[in-house]
């Protein structure tokens, strides 16, 4: 299950991208981490871990 930082960093992101004209692919929780996986175009790979951090990947 996520946490809300990591639901409001990811609906921030998911407005950045789709700003930019970027379609969001796919969006899972990886279940191991429990880090919140974005893939979005062809090469953008964000991991969004349970505090809100995020990095590109």
């Amino acid at each position: 299950m996520y946490t809300t930082s990591q639901a409001l960093k990811c609906f921030q992101l998911y407005c950045d991208l789709t700003s930019k004209y970027c379609s969001i692919d796919l969006a899972v929780i990886d279940r191991r981490t429990g880090n919140v996986i974005i893939l979005a175009k062809e090469s953008i790979d964000i991991d969004v871990d349970p505090q809100g951090a995020w990095k590109f990947v």
